[in-house]
């Protein structure tokens, strides 16, 4: 309760005038906050926020262009209640369990979707599967009670099951829910219940410009999503984008423009993942090539010290945050069927959520084995067990028992493997490089 008190204060005291009142708090913030003192990310961003003619104070400053009511249901939602309690419970609900305690939950309400991307595991499920009302109010209830109040939808397209999703936004109000979406159904009346329930938050995918964008996901989808990012910016929401870097639109999602676009619709943030051939049908034609990969490391880097724009490299980061996140170590994926699974990449599973426990699937045989190898590899630039290290997730998937979850055709562990053998083989010298780079410049 005091900290819920303290967080509004000192909202209501930004809110009177941030421009003089951010440096404040974030003095307030490293004298009050647990941990703040000794984590040095913290004083990088301060240097960064206390500079107004950095992209970091432009980016914080936009906050305040947000619809209020909206702006700081996500402050208290995702600092005091996605951070702040889940960072003071999950020490002793690890050491009490005997497993981790991720920070979010990823889940897919349905596994329709009104398009049929290519490289899309999802198109081939048709809307076939579904975690009913039940289920989803279900996994929340279970999730906060280890202090996990941030949730993400993937699908399949979530928001076709958008009234779902709404009435899981009005049953608590205490948790922030962020949608990956294509965007398409986003329109007026969409918008009008974001602002109604002010703890939604889409992020909507986008593969470049219009005809990297429309290559995969069909004519006429950009125009769909420039209209839904309007609508959003237009009704002072906010979103940010999904990228997908393939061989065919590294140039459009690596160039400056693209960011600057972003920037310009009115994204605060944008997630970026290189393609995972996932699905029998799933072709490695698309997989980003070693050079393509590293021309989006430094791209996202370079681009960060400049335009207004959070950014996070599904891949590529793996040196902040140690390597791979999933298998319940960050996050973890429960599938339109139930099936829980360690990552939304990794599409193995041997517990299903309708009939376990949240603790009891954390507690499974494939994420005990996950969070055993964690991480991977010393290098964070090769984070993944399928992707990055040949032969780990063979490993873990033989030695739990796990099965395949895919609703089409169940795709065998070591053929997947054998599909993205090459891909890692050829990655391996160029993160080696770039690792031993990266360490001699900390």
């Amino acid at each position: 309760m005091l900290k819920d008190i303290a967080i509004k204060k000192v909202i209501s005291y930004l809110n009177s005038d941030p421009d003089e009142n951010i440096p404040k708090a974030l003095d307030w913030a490293e004298k009050y906050l647990p941990g703040v003192k000794d984590d040095p990310r913290f004083y990088k961003i301060k240097e960064a926020a206390l500079d107004e003619n950095s992209n970091w104070y432009k980016l914080i400053r936009s906050i305040w262009d947000l619809d209020e009511e909206v702006r700081e249901t996500i402050i208290v939602n995702f600092f005091l209640n996605g951070y702040l309690e889940w960072k003071d419970k999950r020490p002793k609900l690890m050491k009490k369990y005997g497993c981790s305690i991720p920070w979010t939950i990823l889940m897919d309400p349905t596994s329709g979707c009104n398009l049929k991307c290519i490289g899309c595991w999802a198109a081939d499920y048709g809307n076939k599967l579904n975690l009913d009302y039940e289920t989803l109010d279900s996994i929340v209830k279970q999730g906060k009670d280890l202090g996990i109040y941030v949730y993400l939808f993937s699908g399949g397209e979530p928001l076709v099951a958008k009234n779902r999703i709404l009435k899981l936004c009005e049953a608590h109000p205490d948790c922030l829910f962020v949608s990956f979406t294509n965007g398409t159904l986003i329109d007026e009346d969409f918008a009008k219940e974001m602002l109604r329930v002010k703890n939604f938050i889409p992020t909507i995918s986008v593969e470049g410009f219009e005809s990297a964008t429309d290559f995969r996901r069909g004519n006429g989808t950009f125009k769909k999503i420039e209209e839904a990012m309007d609508i959003l910016r237009d009704h002072k929401l906010p979103f940010g984008a999904s990228c997908c870097y393939t061989s065919e639109n590294i140039d459009s999602l690596s160039s400056e423009a693209y960011f600057d676009w972003l920037v310009e619709k009115g994204a605060k943030y944008a997630w970026f993942f290189t393609f995972m051939p996932i699905g029998v049908n799933s072709t490695s034609e698309l997989m980003a090539r070693p050079e393509q990969r590293e021309k989006m490391y430094h791209a996202i880097r370079d681009f960060r010290k400049t335009k207004p724009l959070f950014t996070i490299d599904f891949w590529n980061d793996g040196e902040y945050v140690h390597g791979c996140i999933a298998g319940g170590r960050n996050y973890l994926h429960i599938n339109a069927n139930g099936d829980v699974e360690p990552c939304a990449f990794i599409h193995y599973s041997n517990i299903n959520i309708k009939e376990n426990s949240l603790i009891e699937c954390l507690q499974s045989d494939l994420f005990k084995e996950y969070q055993a190898g964690q991480p991977f590899n010393d290098n964070h630039l090769k984070p993944c067990p399928l992707l990055d290290n040949p032969g780990r997730l063979q490993q873990m998937v033989h030695k739990s028992n796990a099965k395949s979850t895919d609703m089409e055709a169940p795709e065998d562990v070591d053929d997947l493997t054998e599909k993205v053998l090459d891909a890692a083989k050829n990655w391996s010298p160029t993160a080696d490089k770039l690792w031993e780079q990266s360490q001699k410049n900390k």
